[in-house]
């Protein structure tokens, strides 16, 4: 009897540890299923509207380096990416935030050893006599290892012609690119054609930029997101009459201005202009409730 209620207990114990296994297994099973690598990716960028393809490449610079961080501890071999980049778009699609958030989040990757963001143009590299340019490049490059190089408007160093400064320091540029490509990232900037015309001044270039990111124009539903985003930031809100009135100002500006169009850049500017007309309307009035002070109604949006 003894042995048969050990048995029973035992059976029992068997059954129970049975369902422990289950459950233990259905967890984990369910924890791999919500387990997303790139959740911390998503959430650095979750404020970023649209650029999806940004979005994407970093998924893959972080997974490349993750994975290679494994292959080194297999002893298998392991290269460093260059992270040169190419951004094209046209003014107001984000490139330069999008650039100093990158410094961010590469120095948290390990990419970056400093994380700086130094932005320069024309004017910061370009020197007035032979020997000067080649100087002042170099000393940009020196400030910004660690960090990235942000140049905007690039396509300016190759404007004038192969008597030109720009060229000297299109050279001197290209030559730490490829000796310091592990010290510092390179981010150069600029409108799209005008960025085609100035790769073709130096063969050696394209070659030297792995990422190439297309920064599209937005598109007004993305406009309208951006503009409640901003406000927000600043603790306003839009009418849905302000609303409707700044979408049908964006289609009519989209349409009418054959690609000149200053995308995110155009919102902000509307929209100090409408908390300046708002403190206006509101210093006219006798009283005003709380509500009226985050508030920005159709009057407020002066879109001449």
């Amino acid at each position: 009897m003894e042995s048969q209620v050990s048995l029973k207990r035992n059976g029992q114990i068997n059954i129970i540890l049975n369902e422990r296994e289950k459950f233990s297994t259905a967890k984990e099973t369910s924890e791999q299923r919500s387990y997303d690598p790139f959740a911390d990716i998503d959430h650095q960028f979750s404020s970023f509207i649209g650029l999806d393809n940004l979005k994407d490449t970093m998924k893959e610079i972080y997974a490349s380096i993750t994975i290679n961080q494994k292959r080194e501890k297999a002893g298998l071999k392991t290269e460093k990416q260059v992270l040169h980049m190419l951004f094209k778009g046209n003014p107001g699609t984000g490139k330069t935030t999008v650039a100093r958030q990158l410094a961010k989040t590469l120095f948290e990757l390990n990419v970056l050893s400093k994380g700086h963001f130094i932005e320069a143009e024309r004017a910061d590299l370009v020197g007035e006599y032979i020997g000067h340019t080649a100087q002042k490049t170099r000393d940009l490059i020196e400030k910004a290892r660690g960090g990235i190089l942000f140049i905007d408007e690039a396509y300016s160093l190759g404007r004038g012609g192969d008597k030109d400064f720009g060229k000297e320091a299109i050279d001197t540029l290209v030559k730490h690119m490829e000796d310091s490509h592990n010290e510092f990232i390179l981010i150069l900037a600029g409108y799209p054609n005008e960025m085609e015309y100035f790769l073709s001044l130096n063969p050696g270039l394209v070659s030297r930029f792995p990422i190439v990111l297309e920064f599209e124009d937005y598109s007004i539903s993305q406009l309208i997101e951006i503009a409640k985003q901003m406000a927000s930031e600043r603790e306003y809100q839009f009418t849905k009459e302000a609303e409707w009135k700044l979408q049908d100002y964006l289609m009519k500006q989209k349409q009418s201005r054959n690609g000149d169009f200053s995308n995110a850049r155009l919102i902000r500017n509307l929209l100090e202009k409408s908390i300046r007309k708002h403190a206006v309307r509101l210093m006219r009035k006798q009283s005003f409730t709380s509500k009226d002070l985050i508030t920005i109604t159709k009057s407020d949006l002066q879109l001449d």
